[in-house]
């Protein structure tokens, strides 16, 4: 029953791929614009733009661009640059180093902080410490996360001058180094991702706490706390690891804003540029990067879901 559950939820994953590429493929072919022409320059003869469309397979039926388009994913060719004519490849190649090294020291921060505190919160409902964490919480769920960059770049760099407004890295850098450099996107996104999965974390556990099992144990006087780190948490890791997943993959596919406002070369920043500049293979194949995260975390948090619940690892 596990087995198939678990083959059941990979096949879900390889149809949504599928129907997000279609997705992807069929929104950039309506961006305005067109990039032989931007790439050309308002100068170019129709002679050069009708060969330079040819070369970029510009000039088939858009359903044949598509199957082209797939060939190619499928075997690991990400295509070439219709803006400037490098390889996909080696423009992805820095920068998603750069975004999985600020979402990775993101991750490290936020995931045992918002365990912490929603735990904490959990120990202690309707108490001043609950009261402030949940109040708080709820707060910076509210508030977009432009907002608390905006907020972070005016108090830290502007106005105390602790770090830089602008996070650009030359690649030359140490790991401390980086880290100042980064500190205040990584401190937007930990504020932003936190907050929900602190939240989530404190109705999960209080969600198990209202089982049979758990008021049973209540009522034979064991601690509060034991019951909460030993047996409610490991009930509750379910819920819990899906909000993760979900934080995760808004750290690797949603910080568009993020690096935008902070000119952090990225992999979201890229696609961006790419946009702008009618680079429709580019945007492409980010798009198709940040999806892909996006399915396999969660799926990744499904399974952990199925392998946590007793039920279905020991079906009767």
């Amino acid at each position: 029953m596990m087995s198939q559950l678990v083959i059941r939820r990979i096949g879900i994953g390889i149809i949504l791929l599928w129907v997000v590429s279609v997705l992807i493929f069929a929104l950039t072919q309506v961006l305005p614009g067109d990039a032989a022409q931007i790439r050309l320059g308002q100068q170019a003869t129709p002679e050069t733009l009708a060969a330079l469309r040819k070369e970029l397979g510009l000039d088939i039926p858009w359903y044949m661009q598509y199957v082209v388009w797939m060939g190619n994913l499928l075997s690991g060719n990400l295509g070439i640059s219709a803006a400037g004519g490098a390889t996909i490849e080696s423009l992805i190649g820095n920068r998603i180093g750069n975004t999985v090294f600020m979402t990775g020291i993101v991750a490290l921060i936020s995931i045992p902080l918002s365990v912490t505190l929603g735990l904490l919160a959990a120990m202690f409902p309707g108490q001043l410490l609950d009261r402030i964490i949940t109040t708080g919480t709820l707060g910076l769920i509210a508030v977009p996360d432009f907002f608390v960059a905006i907020f972070l770049i005016l108090l830290l760099a502007v106005s105390l001058g602790l770090v830089p407004a602008v996070s650009y890295l030359s690649g030359t850098e140490g790991f401390w180094k980086s880290v100042y450099v980064l500190a205040l996107p990584i401190a937007t996104l930990v504020i932003v991702v936190s907050a929900q999965m602190i939240r989530m974390t404190r109705a999960g556990i209080l969600n198990v706490m209202g089982s049979p099992y758990i008021e049973m144990a209540i009522l034979k006087g064991v601690p509060r706390k034991r019951i909460i780190l030993r047996h409610a948490l490991l009930n509750a890791i379910g819920p819990i690891v899906n909000v993760i997943a979900l934080n995760l993959a808004y750290l690797v596919s949603g910080v568009v804003v993020i690096e935008t406002i902070f000119a952090y070369p990225g992999l979201a920043k890229l696609m961006v540029d790419g946009v702008q500049t009618r680079d429709i293979p580019l945007v492409q194949a980010c798009g198709m990067i940040f999806c892909c995260t996006y399915v396999i975390l969660i799926l990744v948090a499904d399974i952990a879901s199925i392998l946590s619940n007793p039920r279905l690892r020991h079906p009767k």
